[in-house]
């Protein structure tokens, strides 16, 4: 059995869970803000809004080896989320989930904290390189910076001192 699979509605808490615990361990030292972190974000209002509205779950795949692992919400060729579970972090899932996001959704952007350097770095290690394009994240004062993947056959090549793809 392959351990990817799309995410389903008795998911909801599981999938919740995971998002919550890995945007306070990852993004409290950035954001800094307790209120948020352990006040609004909230593991049951998340999963009763995947449960009230299935067609969130639509595009949301779920590394599944016994029980939820991690997973990765993808649309129009982009990677919206990326989550593993921090207690199975460093195992490979986040890298299955990836290269199966690569190759079976033709994902090829995503927009990242640019705070978040261990995101970076993991992004990067599956071909996607930092863009000048980056803005506010909504409702906060930090940062998110886009990154893209090349298309495969494409490369960098330089014209008039200015690269462009080939």
């Amino acid at each position: 059995m392959k351990p990817i699979r799309k995410a389903s509605v008795q998911d909801a808490s599981r999938l919740a869970e995971i998002l919550i615990f890995a945007k306070r361990v990852h993004y409290r030292r950035i954001f800094c803000n307790d209120k948020v972190s352990f006040g609004e974000m909230q593991v049951l209002p998340l999963a009763q809004e995947y449960l009230a509205d299935t067609e969130k779950l639509e595009s949301v795949w779920v590394y599944d080896d016994e029980f939820v692992k991690g997973m990765i919400h993808t649309g129009q060729n982009e990677i919206q989320e990326l989550y593993v579970d921090p207690f199975f972090q460093n195992m490979g899932i986040g890298t299955q989930l990836i290269t199966f996001a690569i190759q079976e959704q033709g994902v090829r952007w995503l927009w990242v904290l640019e705070k978040n350097e261990q995101a970076i770095r993991f992004y990067q290690s599956h071909g996607f390189r930092m863009t000048k394009e980056r803005r506010t994240e909504a409702g906060t004062a930090e940062f998110v910076v886009k990154m893209q993947r090349d298309m495969p056959g494409s490369r960098p090549c330089l014209v008039n001192k200015h690269t462009v793809q080939g």
